[in-house]
């Protein structure tokens, strides 16, 4: 079997567009870009009651997904909450108007260890249906310390709550290319981010600030308007650069939050920070597929350097720090 590097397979069209934290999933609607998100919170949700594999039980399948859950709806700046309605004898990813968790053999999906799929109100972009499946053709655990050789529930369910929430993939990570194909991850500071740790970590367990902030832009409590952003320019030779991942990092706290420029003036916009100064970098979208973040007919630029901003950027509490430009150049 390959190594499993792929941890949600998107079913829904990303409508890339200038907005706080990273990607959101969405729909066209009227002729504009909708955000995807649940309307009626809390969201409730089910767990199939087939939803056993060799070492994991029904019972310890509820309590793992429960736990990702809860951390989700822990963020203290974001209003999504969830409501667990019990086990059904319905599969993920039927269109029942039930949403449910479980496992399901899929094979041939040799390096896709979950996947989420999604009914969809396209007249105003509501989600209606949420399904998550989790490919029993791979080996799973949920010890509380991980186990070896084995996947952990709680981890990729963390993941996939992500998308089943309406958000898309986080930029913030590092990996190698493996001799036999695929990549590595060697760190990442979100749990969006598009390549699963190896099996047997539990790494993927905590949420980020990149993750804290891309849910938060979607629910935001009152809490969430006392953060500010960066936003600013991309350029290259003179032209906006679409695609360029930019990053803002508190050299305080050592988070990190990252956006995407996303039109073709090549702006972005990064929300969800706390005051104070920020480092700015932009850099290519290279320790991932393209199409882990955009449509594979998008035109996306990797052939740039990265860059620093020459000045701090100054987040203000509830405001923007103002223009950013980065210029960079070809490698």
């Amino acid at each position: 079997m390959k190594p499993a590097v792929v941890t949600a397979l998107v079913l829904v069209l990303v409508v890339p567009r200038p907005a706080a934290a990273y990607l959101k999933f969405g729909v066209t609607a009227g002729g504009r870009a909708v955000t995807l998100k649940w309307r009626q919170i809390p969201v409730r949700y089910f767990v199939s009651a087939r939803s056993a594999v060799p070492g994991v039980a029904v019972a310890d399948f509820e309590a793992a997904v429960a736990r990702a859950f809860a951390r989700w709806e822990a963020v203290p700046t974001a209003s999504i909450a969830y409501s667990y309605g019990g086990l059904t004898v319905a599969h993920p990813g039927e269109d029942d108007g039930t949403s449910t968790l479980g496992f399901e053999n899929h094979p041939e999906l040799d390096r896709v260890l979950a996947s989420t799929s999604f009914v969809i109100d396209e007249a105003n972009g509501t989600l209606l249906e949420s399904d998550i499946f989790f490919n029993a053709s791979f080996d799973w655990s949920v010890a509380a310390a991980g186990e070896t050789g084995r996947y952990d529930v709680e981890s990729i369910a963390l993941h996939e709550i992500g998308h089943f929430s309406g958000l898309s993939h986080s930029a913030l990570g590092e990996t190698e290319l493996r001799a036999g194909g695929g990549r590595r991850v060697l760190g990442a500071e979100a749990v969006m981010f598009p390549i699963a740790f190896a099996a047997g970590s539990i790494s993927g367990r905590t949420l980020r600030a990149d993750d804290i902030a891309g849910i938060s832009d979607i629910y935001p409590t009152g809490d969430f308007s006392q953060t500010g952003s960066v936003s600013g320019r991309v350029t290259k030779n003179g032209q906006g650069l679409y695609g360029a991942h930019i990053v803002a990092f508190d050299p305080a706290t050592g988070d990190l939050v990252g956006g995407f420029s996303l039109t073709a003036r090549g702006e972005f916009s990064i929300g969800g920070l706390s005051p104070g100064p920020k480092v700015i970098r932009v850099e290519p979208l290279d320790d991932a597929d393209i199409d882990s973040f955009f449509d594979a007919s998008t035109p996306i630029d990797l052939n740039f350097r990265v860059e620093f901003s020459s000045r701090l950027a100054v987040v203000p509490r509830g405001g923007d720090s103002g223009a950013v430009e980065l210029s960079v150049v070809s490698k």
